[in-house]
């Protein structure tokens, strides 16, 4: 792992002390099934490079490890502890991910170096320079032709998703999370052919899918 980054950032789950809860808070949520969704509409192929930003616990990078052995698998998150949990699920399958401590708006890779970059649940939680900053960073270490895959919260329509979903908006930038303004985005980073490609639901959340090809 790389060295720890004097930079202040928000932990995976919010808070050190939820860490343990992380992961099967966020399977019983549904978080699990929309990954899926956003690993099918990647088209993954055997020799790629893949690289998740704020990849956390590692549940993304191990759902595709899983499924693509000939898949080199990166993730890089600011948070140690997460990645030390993600460091120990990988151990315990005996996967080869690659897993790097930094930050999205600086990504520690030379340039066109993977074919896919991914950010799941990840991109409400910046604020907006970092944002701007990350889509550039992940335009340029995607090589020639490769793709961005982004999911997170939908937007306002949280609101009319339970508490769950208002809590969100009260403690996260969810109302920045329009289809307009990750379009914007994407577009101002250099991305082609920026697009909201599906969108899902659940008893407790709305999500929506990005795609854009560098």
């Amino acid at each position: 792992m790389m060295k720890q980054a004097e930079r202040s950032y928000l932990p995976a789950a919010g808070h050190d002390w939820l860490l343990p809860f992380y992961d099967p808070i966020q399977k019983l949520l549904g978080g699990d099934s929309a990954r899926k969704k956003l690993i099918e509409q990647a088209s993954l192929a055997a020799g790629q490079r893949v690289l998740e930003i704020g990849c956390g616990t590692g549940v993304l990078l191990l759902m595709i490890k899983r499924i693509y052995l000939d898949i080199h698998v990166v993730g890089l998150d600011p948070d140690p502890k997460a990645l030390a949990r993600a460091m120990k699920k990988n151990l315990k399958e005996a996967l080869s991910i690659q897993l790097d401590q930094g930050f999205s708006d600086q990504l520690p890779y030379p340039d066109a170096s993977f074919d896919r970059v991914f950010s799941s649940f990840m991109f409400h939680h910046l604020q907006g320079d970092v944002k701007k900053n990350t889509l550039k960073e992940a335009r340029r270490v995607l090589k020639p032709g490769g793709s961005l895959h982004l999911l997170d919260f939908a937007g306002p329509d949280l609101q009319k998703h339970g508490l769950f979903s208002r809590w969100l908006q009260k403690r996260h930038r969810i109302q920045d999370n329009t289809e307009q303004n990750f379009l914007s985005l994407m577009a101002q980073a250099g991305f082609v052919k920026a697009a909201k490609v599906s969108e899902g639901s659940s008893h407790f959340f709305q999500t929506a899918y990005y795609q854009a090809l560098a």
